[in-house]
């Protein structure tokens, strides 16, 4: 398995201990459950810094994870999105080397959007950019 692979399988496992259905690089939903969906996506590695002798690739590779939350009432799905971006931060804060697989995650501010699709309830989404620093020893590995 590649670092890189294994950096988005911390993360993933991270977020699985949230009590939201999760998944990865998933389509977009149609249908989002009542306890709200999680889409972590691979996202943007970057450009790595590059050290000689010996030969490392520092990454700040950007992750995103997408948060879906659907209610009939407004206020609901502000409120449980809101509860959900909390849990969010706590876990990322409380394990911010992802078990001791990178140096440090950081959460970003994130950007948030009201979808009203047609003849189901109205979702809240917002996009979650999570910066992982991680060396390993070239573009691929």
């Amino acid at each position: 398995m590649t670092r890189r692979e294994q950096v988005l399988q911390a993360l993933f496992e991270q977020l699985s201990t949230l009590p939201i259905t999760l998944k990865r690089n998933d389509s977009l939903p149609e249908r989002v459950p009542t306890d709200g969906l999680l889409i972590l996506r691979d996202g943007e590695m970057g450009e790595p810094e590059i050290l000689l002798s010996p030969l490392t690739y520092v990454w700040e590779h950007e992750a995103h994870i997408e948060v879906f939350v659907a209610t009939p009432a407004a206020a609901e799905r502000d409120r449980q999105m809101d509860a959900l971006l909390a849990q969010l931060g706590a876990l990322i804060k409380a394990n911010p080397t992802l078990g001791g697989v990178v140096e440090h995650t950081m959460v970003v501010a994130p950007k948030f959007e009201d979808i009203a699709p047609e003849g189901a309830a109205a979702i809240r989404a917002c996009v979650v950019p999570v910066l992982l620093n991680y060396t390993s020893s070239g573009p691929l590995d």
